[in-house]
């Protein structure tokens, strides 16, 4: 696969999962704001909301995947799941242990959760 085909599917990768993020941080926002729940299980609750949303806007926008959906959405629902794992270890990480205002944390761990799963989806789930 070429470098711009690369370039150009993160870019879709990114701004298709802009919505499934935007959903993550209403919930974050809206469940530490009435102290339901600490900003890195809000996160992670966001995190899986926004997963779901995001599955078939990549599988078709994204990754143009032909493969059978009972193929791909297990797949794609492991590597969610380590986004969503990944995304408590960093959140309690940048929020607890180094104090970083909870959603410049959740930034930071946006950033690097949105790298690991677009390389392991590509690599794994949808990778025709």
């Amino acid at each position: 696969m070429s470098d711009l085909l690369v370039a150009r599917r993160f870019a879709l990768y990114a701004g298709v999962g802009a919505i499934g993020t935007g959903t993550q941080y209403a919930i974050l926002i809206a469940m530490v704001r009435s102290g339901s729940a600490s900003p890195a299980l809000s996160s992670m609750v966001g995190a899986s909301v926004g997963a779901i949303v995001n599955y078939g806007l990549n599988r078709r926008i994204t990754f143009r995947s032909n493969s059978n959906p009972l193929s791909t959405a297990p797949k794609f629902a492991i590597i969610a799941l380590l986004g969503v794992l990944a995304t408590g270890v960093c959140m309690k990480f940048f929020a607890t242990s180094l104090e970083f205002n909870y959603l410049i944390a959740q930034l930071v761990t946006t950033a690097l959760v949105l790298g690991l799963t677009y390389l392991l989806n590509s690599a794994w789930t949808f990778n025709d």
